[in-house]
C-alpha cells in the first residue's frame, strides 16, 4: 500500500557491471535500498537501473545517500543519477527525435547528467562528432542518435563528459521506457 508522503524514483547508477568493471549483483542493491526503508525496489537490467519508492523529495540528496551508502555497505563507488518519476515523464515527453524513437529506439540514447550543461559546452560537444550523431540538450539531459550504431561511434560518453564536465550516464530509449512502465505502476 502506498503512503501519501512516498514518491516514486528512478534511480541509474553509472558505470556498473559493465565489461567487467565494478560488479555488483542487483539483487544486492534491491536489498541496499530496502535496508534504508525504500520500498519496491526494483531492478531492470543489470547495469544498475532501480525504481523505488521513498519520503524523500530531492534528487541530489537521495544521490549522495545512495552513494555513500553504496561504498560503503557494498565497498562499491559509483555515481547514483536520480530522477523522480514526473521528472522521467518528462524526459519521455521532451525527446526531441521523435521519429527516431519509434524507427529505431537502440540507437537513441538519453545522456542523463549530474547537472545541466551550458550551450557552450553543448556546442563543443556537437562540433567534436565526427560522425553522423546528432545531440540535443535539455536541461539536466542529452538526448542523442546514433545512426551507425553506438558501438564504434566516436562520441562516447568519456569524450561527452570531457567536453561538459559533467559526470553522467547514458541508456537506449528502450530501457528509459522500460523504466517509464515501472516507475508508473
Amino acid at each position: 500500500m502506498r503512503r501519501q508522503d512516498e514518491h516514486v524514483h528512478v534511480a541509474l547508477i553509472r558505470g556498473i557491471n559493465v565489461g567487467g568493471h565494478k560488479a555488483v549483483a542487483m539483487s544486492d542493491l534491491r536489498d541496499l535500498l530496502a535496508g534504508l526503508g525504500f520500498v519496491d525496489a526494483r531492478s531492470v537490467l543489470q547495469s544498475g537501473n532501480l525504481v523505488f519508492r521513498c519520503s524523500a523529495r530531492t534528487d541530489a540528496g537521495l544521490e549522495r545517500l545512495l552513494e555513500r551508502e553504496t561504498d560503503k555497505r557494498l565497498g562499491l563507488h559509483a555515481d547514483f543519477l536520480i530522477r523522480s518519476a514526473k521528472e522521467w515523464s518528462e524526459v519521455i515527453a521532451r525527446n526531441p527525435f521523435r521519429k527516431e524513437a519509434e524507427r529505431d529506439p537502440s540507437h537513441l540514447v538519453v545522456m542523463f547528467l549530474k547537472a545541466a550543461p551550458n550551450a557552450n559546452d553543448v556546442k563543443a560537444v556537437q562540433a567534436a562528432i565526427a560522425g553522423p550523431e546528432i545531440v540535443r540538450a535539455d536541461g539536466r539531459h542529452l538526448y542523442i542518435v546514433y545512426p551507425a550504431g553506438i558501438g564504434k561511434s566516436r562520441l562516447t560518453n568519456v569524450l561527452i563528459e570531457k567536453k561538459i564536465g559533467i559526470r553522467g550516464t547514458a541508456r537506449n530509449w528502450n530501457t528509459v521506457l522500460k523504466l517509464a512502465v515501472l516507475a508508473g505502476e
